[in-house]
């Protein structure tokens, strides 16, 4: 059945494919790189594919508004009083994975969405080297390349491959009660991509306690949920809170039964770690 939201997520596609093209041709060839914090970095390639992207948009849509990873919430023809999370915004980072790229590593992406009253609904993560485009809208399949997609189908916790990201407090005890849950983790460096992973099987499932923004889960945590996963925060609420702007956002994506086990887990150690203090 076609989705209220195809032509939407067609233009997403075609913006991913924009940033996409400006990304891979300065791959290996960055020609300036700024530090953005003490563990993140900035690259000139960030500043032009998300400007393309933008200028696009503002082509196409021009009273929507954007909120973008480089230059902030933009809102240029959209009406004053609108508050983040009404009305239509396009959710962008032109470059998920900054790190893994200025150094060469072939783990990155773009990710592009289009909340629409306060939840995503449509999405697209693009994967520019690997050529591989992974979709969603909020009443259609999650596909990669145009062929549908689901969330792993393996029965025991413990043949999970897992993409682990725990920050912050309490962050050990965490990451120790899931890693001997699990056959193994790994670390990837973007978020976006490695949720997405998971819409496809890739990954079991993603554990994220912190340090994230809408950008890095917009269209990822779609992808994720239209393809089967069970989607929340690490306490089990909505994963999407227009309410949190900053690098404070948590999700956890995993199959429903997992899902279930892996906020137990979660549970247990924070209990460890209130009892311990």
């Amino acid at each position: 059945m076609p989705s209220r939201h195809d032509d939407d997520l067609a233009f997403a596609i075609s913006l991913a494919e924009r940033a996409g093209a400006i990304i891979t041709s300065s791959y290996e060839r960055v020609q300036r790189i700024d530090r953005k914090s003490p563990r993140d970095v900035v690259t000139d390639v960030d500043y032009r594919s998300e400007a393309a992207v933008i200028s696009a948009i503002r082509a196409r849509f021009p009273d929507d508004a954007i909120l973008a990873e480089e230059s902030g919430h933009q809102r240029d023809g959209a009406p004053r009083r609108r508050r983040w999370g009404s009305g239509r915004t396009w959710v962008i980072d032109p470059l998920d994975g900054t790190v893994n790229y200025a150094n060469g590593i072939p783990f990155f992406c773009v990710s592009v969405a289009l909340v629409e009253d306060g939840r995503p609904v449509a999405g697209v993560v693009l994967d520019p080297l690997r050529g591989e485009t992974y979709a969603a809208t909020a009443d259609g399949p999650a596909t990669l390349n145009g062929h549908r997609i689901t969330a792993s189908a393996k029965e025991s916790l413990a043949d999970f491959v897992i993409s682990l990201s725990i920050i912050g407090r309490g962050g050990i005890a965490k990451e120790r009660r899931i890693q001997q849950a699990v056959r193994i983790h790994r670390r990837m460096g973007s978020a976006a991509l490695a949720i997405a992973y998971v819409g496809s099987g890739r990954f079991d499932a993603f554990v994220g306690n912190g340090g994230m923004s809408p950008w890095d889960i917009a269209a990822a945590g779609l992808i994720a949920e239209r393809a089967g996963a069970v989607v929340s925060d690490v306490h089990g609420g909505p994963w999407w809170n227009t309410k949190r702007r900053g690098p404070s956002l948590s999700i956890v994506a995993a199959p429903p039964l997992q899902h279930a086990e892996l906020l137990a887990l979660l549970r247990a150690a924070r209990t460890t770690v209130q009892t311990r203090r």
